[in-house]
């Protein structure tokens, strides 16, 4: 018997990182299709001032201009001490074009002698699909560690301790960080939603 074609989905995003991560978690009911894949090499601009705001912003880009259904997101860190920041702007939090070391090192310096240490990660994934808009959020409770730990993950992944586990995300195995990760719980929202 013919295996049937996943439909596609695209994901308006280059981040590999991202991009195994959703495969991971809709692989086997979608096929996630990435920015490259649709001869999208657009710089897409992150203007807004919100999580939701931004990652509307680049699903309506795919959109308007390449005609696909898509998801976005955006995923911020918000550090207590820090009066919420870096958040929407984790991913450049030490300049423009800092790597994934420089803004975990910028952190480590900014968090130096703070007892509070509470923190939290948050993904919005905005989903554009027959016309309409919808979004999902998952959030995980954590706290930053005084160091990096582990090999695996990216972003902010060796100094985020999640609540649930005591361990950082990059000791963690894929699979055990997609199953408690706010990325992972925003994903399953928009698969249950996608599947219902």
């Amino acid at each position: 018997m013919e295996k049937k074609a996943l439909r596609k989905l695209v994901f308006a995003s280059n981040n590999k990182h991202k991009l195994e991560e959703a495969r991971a978690i809709l692989g086997d009911k979608f096929e996630v299709v990435s920015l490259a894949e649709i001869g999208c090499h657009d710089d897409i601009p992150e203007t807004a001032e919100t999580l939701e705001g931004n990652a509307l912003i680049k699903a309506r880009w795919v959109k308007e201009r390449y005609g696909f259904d898509c998801f976005a997101d955006d995923t911020g860190l918000m550090v207590e001490a820090l009066d919420g920041a870096p958040g929407v702007y984790s991913a450049r939090y030490a300049g423009e074009h800092c790597s994934f070391a420089d803004n975990v090192n910028k952190m480590l310096r900014e968090m130096e002698g703070k007892e509070n240490r509470k923190a939290y990660f948050a993904t919005v994934i905005a989903l554009i699909l027959n016309g309409e808009t919808y979004t999902f959020e998952g959030k995980v409770d954590g706290y930053i560690a005084t160091e990096p730990t582990g090999e695996g993950g990216f972003g902010y992944d060796p100094i985020f301790i999640a609540e649930e586990t005591d361990k950082s995300f990059a000791v963690m195995a894929p699979e055990e960080k997609n199953a408690i990760s706010h990325r992972g719980r925003a994903m399953r929202k928009l698969a249950d939603f996608l599947c219902d």
